[in-house]
This record gives C-alpha cells, structure tokens and sequence, in this order.
C-alpha cells in the first residue's frame, strides 16, 4: 500500500468526517482542520445515523468520531464503516475524553485505527490529520528499534527508512536499556520513539523495557512514547502493557500503513507536547 490515502485522484482535495454531538466541537474542529489541511472538505454531522448515510454517499480520506453520540457509541460507526463503507481501508479515529480508560480495557476494538485525547488540544489533533491525509515530504525522528528476528527486523526497518525515520537497531531489552544509559549520561534522550517487540532474547520482555523507561529513566509518554509489537490477543495481556507504560501497542504481523501511522501519531504528539512544555 502506497503512502498517499484516500480515493486515488492524485492531488484531490481530502473529505473528512466529523462525527460529533456537539455542534460547538465540530465547529472548532472543522476551524482547526481547514487551517491545517488547506482545501480539506470537511462534513460534519451529530449523530451516527447522520454518518452511515454520509459514508453510504460518498468516499472520505479521514473520520473521527466521539465515543458517545446521541443515538449509539462511537464504535458503532466505526464497524459499519469497516463492514459496510464503500471504501475498505479508511483512518477511523476516536476523540475524546475517555480515550485513556478505554484504552486501558481494550475496549476500542479492532475497527478503529488510532485514537486522540482531547485534552492534548484540537490544533494537535489538526497536526495529526494532516499527517494522514497529507503524509507526502516524508518524517522525522529516530526510532529506537527493538527486534531480535533478523528478517522481521529488516523488513519492518525499510518500511521505516522509506518514511524517512532514521532507526536504530538493536535485539534484546538488555541493550536497548545500555544505549539508553548511555545517552542518559551525556544529557541525551537517545531516540525520540521505542518501536520493540514484547517476546525478545535475553532476559527481559519489551514491557520490562518499558517499564524501565518509564521508571528507572523517569520518561514519560510525552518525552519518549514507546509502541510494543505483540502477537498475543489476549485482552487482560494487552491491558497489563498499556498499563506498564506503552502509549499503544501494534498487533502481530505487522501492517505497514498502522505502524507508520501510529509511529507519526505518537511522533507528533510528543513533539506537541514539548513545544507546550517549552513554549
């Protein structure tokens, strides 16, 4: 799959839904947006009923929908857009307030691409769309990489490096740990994200590794967001990862468009939060 999403028409302006009982959210998202996105048509609409006839209508590039709509949950538009939309492939996005517990119970589910807290502010989640719908001129940062498989590692470092994220290497917890110490001891973070596998060689799992960032380094989800690969499905495993201190997870065998989408999601976000914190 290339990197441009939408409906194929080579420079077309991108559709966006916006699915949002409030009528004052959506007017502030769609002001953002507009800014963001120069061209994007954005069509805004209250409940879920509203949206399905929408997506029945037409091809959109981007939806973000609230958990709680007038007339059903959120979620329920996201699954009738992955069952019933004309598109197969489309980024669903949950905002809301709620993201964090839900996410710890793994409710979100799997028809949903990725997630935003509104707390982090609508010109974040501007910055976010337009790296879906805008993805083109390539990334920045430097991904600390995980992975003791030799070619699941050069696979998935390509995949990155044709984004333009530079990456760095390594197979076990216990040396991505080292290289983080070391950076620590010249005043360096060392990466700006942890992309690592939960099942390594040696003695600690990625959420060892995890937890080790969050705990020992002392670096919060702003200051170094770490994703975990994992192939096990089992919700009350995923939930104890998230609650270890990953901001997501990326399920096993790895889809390229996801894990580059959550890699700049998670990107954005800390480099949003940094320049709030120094700003």
């Amino acid at each position: 799959m290339g990197s441009h999403i939408g409906s194929g028409v080579a420079g077309a302006a991108p559709r966006i839904l916006l699915v949002d009982g409030s009528k004052v959210v959506r007017q502030l998202i769609s002001r953002v947006v507009a800014a963001e996105v120069p061209g994007v048509e954005i069509v805004g609409v209250a409940t879920g009923a509203e949206a399905q006839s929408e997506l029945q209508r037409g091809v959109f590039d981007f939806v973000t929908v609230a958990l709680r709509l007038p007339d059903m949950d959120g979620l329920d538009v996201a699954r009738f857009v992955r069952e019933s939309a004309p598109q197969i492939y489309m980024p669903i996005v949950v905002v809301s307030g709620d993201v964090e517990s839900r996410l710890h119970r793994r409710e979100l589910g799997e028809y949903v691409t990725d997630y935003f807290d509104k707390s982090l502010g609508f010109g974040a989640l501007a910055e976010f769309i337009r790296g879906y719908v805008r993805p083109e001129g390539g990334a920045e940062g430097e991904v600390l990489y995980v992975e003791d498989s030799r070619v699941v590692a050069l696979a998935t470092r390509r995949m990155m490096e044709k984004y333009g994220l530079t990456v760095r290497h390594v197979i076990s917890a216990e040396d991505a740990i080292d290289y983080l110490r070391e950076a620590k001891s010249r005043d360096e973070v060392g990466a700006d994200i942890v992309l690592t596998d939960v099942s390594l060689k040696g003695e600690l799992t990625g959420g060892d590794l995890v937890e080790c960032i969050r705990n020992e380094f002392g670096y919060g989800k702003g200051l170094l967001p770490t994703l975990i690969m994992t192939g096990d499905e089992n919700p009350a495993n995923q939930a104890a990862l998230l609650r270890a201190g990953a901001n997501d997870l990326v399920e096993k065998p790895v889809e390229e468009k996801l894990l580059i989408t959550k890699l700049l999601f998670q990107l954005r976000v800390a480099l949003h939060l940094r320049e709030r914190a120094t700003g």
